[in-house]
């Protein structure tokens, strides 16, 4: 008996998936049409300037953020909209400091802070760290590393300083002499990394010993390059693709930083010793039950290696190409330098900080060359609030980016800002004290850098010639 085939009931079947096609091929762009018209011209946060291409649509904001230009384009809306410029749907930036102080200060209304946005410090590990965790695992873990940021704590680690800074100008020294080209950038890194790395885990990288990048430091590099994948990923609500959107070579280096970086700050934990003077000796000595677990410390030391390390040398790569593109002042600096002392050894971080232009020097550079070139973006709180005049509904976010706060402000400004300018000042005071600088032809455009997060610095290519000095 022949079977009987179907063939209505499959044109049929046909017919219905057509159909459902037809309604999505036309509704779908009707959806987007529709969502981005009411963004752009009825949501609540309509009224605030800025381009409504890039209020109808994310995609101009994400081709900035993955070309690396984001933070040029956002200067050039903020120089046509003004200090308050909408730049999606739910992203607003301000650049008035009474903005900066209401987004970032202290609240004397307790509750109602601006935390930071989840989206960009959402926590990818069961533990937190300072940078991701909410308000009040900040406060438990900020009360711990605060002792290692302390007044005495940087004045029992300025032997250590000092000892990377020996180690720094002496190898330019043997550069200088040879007379070779020699790049900044990679040398303020070297010093950063080494000394930091002895801070944070008892044991430096080795970059200034080799005179070349720690594998671990190239890992960093790597690292924050994919902040911008994850980001746009989270917005999109793709967090699952992540591993499928982000290169190979990225998602390698950033799990073998991570484990490396564990495992190292965990064996230092467990010699238990607290007489280095260290990060992890004060961790270990002010630690307690409100303190912070062995994971929470090894993140934290983690995140303390890259601030401060990475964000250091850039001020002190861009302060350095300010001045030599910028003669008559980079002579001013020096004369102040050379002047200021009898010898080398008198060069302390207690007589540098007396060096007026050489501070006001830095200030600028931080305007320039800020060190985090990229928003600090913080979520309004659930009641909603005003931000120079505006009223900000709950769930959008805000950020604040061109007042001069380089370290931030409030109770989640940079905690190691003291450390900082006691790494850099010291090293530039030195550096300008031993040689005078010329800027090589290939870097009169180093400032012309694309962003990750943090910039991507080329080559700073210098010639060092050795200063003269009477022995008498």
């Amino acid at each position: 008996m022949a079977a009987h085939f179907p063939f209505s009931a499959l044109l049929s079947e046909i017919s219905i998936y057509q159909t459902g096609l037809i309604v999505i091929l036309v509704t779908l762009p009707l959806y987007i049409v529709g969502r981005g018209i009411y963004y752009a011209y009825f949501h609540s946060l309509a009224k605030i300037p800025g381009p409504k291409l890039y209020i109808f649509s994310e995609l101009p904001y994400y081709y900035y953020l993955l070309k690396g230009d984001w933070h040029q384009q956002l200067k050039l809306l903020h120089d046509q909209y003004g200090p308050v410029v909408g730049y999606t749907y739910n992203d607003v930036s301000f650049t008035s400091a009474t903005a900066f102080k209401t987004i970032y200060g202290h609240n004397a209304g307790g509750d109602r802070n601006f935390e930071k946005d989840v989206r960009v410090y959402s926590k990818e590990r069961p533990q937190s760290n300072i940078v991701n965790a909410g308000n009040e695992d900040h406060r438990r873990m900020r009360r711990l590393i605060s002792h290692a940021f302390s007044e005495k704590a940087l004045a029992n680690q300025e032997e250590v300083i000092k000892q990377y800074v020996d180690l720094f100008i002496g190898r330019l020294l043997v550069r200088a002499k040879s007379g070779e080209v020699v790049d900044l950038v990679a040398w303020y890194n070297f010093a950063t990394f080494d000394l930091i790395g002895d801070l944070a885990f008892g044991q430096s990288f080795g970059c200034l010993d080799t005179e070349a990048y720690h594998p671990w430091v190239r890992m960093i590099f790597d690292t924050l390059k994919i902040l911008v994948y994850k980001d746009i990923a989270k917005r999109l609500n793709l967090s699952s693709l992540i591993p499928y959107l982000v290169p190979a070579k990225l998602k390698k280096s950033t799990k073998e930083h991570y484990e490396l970086s564990t495992q190292t700050a965990m064996k230092r934990l467990e010699t238990k010793n607290m007489d280095r003077e260290d990060f992890m000796s004060y961790f270990l000595r002010y630690n307690d039950e409100r303190g912070m677990s062995a994971p929470e410390l090894a993140d934290n030391a983690n995140i303390l290696i890259i601030a401060g390390s990475e964000t250091t040398a850039t001020l002190l790569s861009g302060t350095t190409f300010l001045l030599l593109k910028n003669p008559e002042k980079y002579r001013k600096v020096a004369e102040e330098i050379r002047t200021s002392f009898q010898s080398e050894d008198e060069i302390t971080i207690s007589r540098v900080n007396q060096l007026s232009y050489m501070l006001a020097t830095f200030s600028e550079g931080f305007r320039m060359c800020p060190p985090v070139p990229t928003p600090l973006p913080r979520a309004v709180p659930k009641e909603g609030d005003f931000v120079d005049g505006y009223f900000l509904p709950e769930n959008y976010a805000s950020d604040e980016k061109s007042v001069l706060q380089p370290f931030s402000l409030g109770p989640r400004n940079c905690i190691g800002k003291n450390l900082a300018y006691a790494e850099m000042r010291p090293l530039l005071a030195r550096l300008l004290w031993n040689f005078d600088i010329k800027i090589m032809p290939d870097s009169l455009d180093w400032n012309k850098q694309k962003v990750y997060t943090l910039w991507e610095k080329g080559s700073l290519n210098v010639k060092l010639t050795k200063v003269e000095r009477n022995s008498a």
